[in-house]
């Protein structure tokens, strides 16, 4: 399946896509793409639904973030060996976890806001994963149960913030608008190998990311296991995966984000994000 949000800020309704492309209504069924409905076995009741049945949504509407009432937003840095290598760092011996404000969780293609005094906000696509069942001290070969799917995330950096203000990097992870997610929750039925899957990124056309989840340094099942030995991931929890090589930061010179471009990113098979930059 594949299911999104729609609506007004703070005020989105669950939908459907059908098998024809269509978009459904499903806030006759649920109240909402979070909590519980994360579960398997509620996801399994959505499945059995005549998609044919939901009123459709007429073309226009907006895109909400793909779930709602996230817990925790859990990124995976430096998770591309050939970008460790363009950010001047080497690949980690264990995965590096950082946290990003859930205040920076917003609809795919709203706009993203380049902060007051920033002068290297930067792009990263990255695979989002999220939880379904719990996941506490969980092995590798059981990881995937507690997957409820899978989205495309943008985790959008400002270097300085991040690198050059001290402290950890959740500053410059954390802005108002630097987390866009969806458009799409993906079950993972439709998502066989987490790992082959092609994501890309665009700035004005220009396109400068253009990966393969294959070269992930430490993958799905891996990442998984991996944090719920340190925290127990709860359902709703997202964790953002890494991204490829072609930052802004690795190009000579470096390139950044200002007012006024567009960026279009997207994930094979789980939809495409647009969005204008626009001042603080």
């Amino acid at each position: 399946m594949k299911l999104f949000r729609h609506g007004a800020p703070g005020a989105e309704r669950p939908g459907l896509v059908a098998p024809d492309g269509s978009h459904r209504d499903l806030s006759g069924i649920i109240a909402d793409i979070a909590g519980e409905v994360l579960l398997s076995s509620d996801l399994q009741k959505l499945r059995g639904i005549d998609p044919f049945s939901l009123p459709a949504l007429a073309p226009g509407f907006r895109f909400g973030p793909c779930i709602g009432h996230v817990p925790k937003f859990i990124c995976v840095g430096l998770n591309y060996a050939d970008h460790a290598a363009e950010t001047g760092a080497t690949v980690p011996p264990e995965p590096v976890l950082f946290m990003k404000g859930v205040n920076a969780i917003c609809g795919p293609n709203d706009d993203l806001e380049i902060p007051r005094g920033s002068t290297k906000t930067d792009w990263e696509v990255e695979l989002g994963i999220v939880i379904g069942a719990p996941a506490k001290y969980v092995s590798e070969s059981n990881a995937l149960a507690h997957v409820a799917g899978y989205c495309v995330v943008h985790d959008v950096s400002e270097r300085a913030f991040q690198m050059e203000r001290q402290g950890q990097w959740v500053k410059g992870k954390s802005h108002d608008s630097f987390g866009p997610i969806g458009p799409y929750l993906v079950t993972p039925e439709e998502v066989p190998d987490p790992q082959a899957l092609d994501l890309w990124l665009e700035v004005d056309g220009h396109r400068y990311q253009q990966g393969n989840t294959r070269t992930m340094v430490y993958g799905v099942v891996h990442l998984i296991a991996y944090i719920s030995q340190f925290m127990t991931l709860q359902t709703g929890d997202i964790i953002s995966t890494g991204t490829p090589p072609g930052v802004g930061l690795g190009q000579t010179p470096p390139v950044y984000l200002r007012a006024g471009q567009e960026v279009r990113l997207g994930i094979n098979g789980l939809g495409e994000q647009r969005q204008r930059t626009v001042p603080a």
